[in-house]
């Protein structure tokens, strides 16, 4: 069965979680897995186990509390969010075996550009010189995930700093602008689908038109 891909451009993130949350409920057998490749306007966002006290100070940043796994994070333009509607079951995957291989894709589509990252024991995430670079979490309902994955191409850091991000006081954060990459945000996209479907066997995909976004947000998706 195909994979559908939609690139969404800069959507908000309230919306784009709803959005998920309704296919994920209504899906069955017969419908396809997805991706969805997109960025955020400033938003943070507390998973479900998150903590308020480790949003140190919002300052007019909008917080939203999520259902994904995982504490407090943040997004923002310049982050490449890869968010993945997959059928675990039709993959023959487990939750640690989801998480551990889509951070093998950040890992190999950083490695395509000549940076060195890694994992780091009891921190889910994909880390960069000693920084985290990427940060992942999910939600499993019915058998299929939704959330995932996001990376930091080249956006303010700032924001990260009025935070404990994923929950750890005093956590670095970093970018590929950092590690003196210079790429687009939909070029480093289309560099982590390719590395998503090495990693996770996601088959044939299908692109999405470009009328997808709208419907979507409008939910008759």
């Amino acid at each position: 069965m195909k994979t559908i891909v939609r690139r969404l451009g800069l959507q908000d993130y309230e919306p784009v979680w709803r959005a998920m949350h309704a296919y994920t409920d209504a899906r069955g057998a017969e419908h396809e897995d997805e991706v969805w490749l997109l960025e955020h306007p400033p938003v943070y966002t507390l998973g479900l186990a998150g903590r308020p006290e480790h949003i140190l100070d919002a300052r007019g940043i909008p917080v939203v509390r999520s259902d994904r796994g995982g504490q407090v994070t943040y997004h923002g333009p310049g982050q490449m969010v890869a968010y993945l509607l997959l059928d675990l079951k039709r993959h023959g995957l487990g939750v640690k075996d989801l998480v551990r291989r889509t951070e093998q894709a950040a890992i190999d589509a950083l490695a395509g550009l000549g940076v060195a990252a890694s994992r780091r024991q009891g921190a889910p995430g994909v880390y960069a010189r000693d920084a985290k670079i990427a940060a992942l979490g999910f939600r499993v309902r019915r058998g299929c995930c939704y959330h995932g994955l996001a990376v930091n191409v080249d956006m303010d850091l700032e924001p990260f700093t009025r935070i404990n991000p994923c929950g750890y006081a005093g956590l670095r954060v970093g970018s590929l602008g950092d590690q003196g990459v210079r790429i687009g945000v939909p070029e480093f996209g289309e560099r982590l689908l390719r590395a998503l479907d090495r990693s996770l066997g996601l088959g044939v995909m299908e692109s999405a038109g470009p009328e997808v976004a709208s419907v979507i947000m409008s939910g008759a998706a």
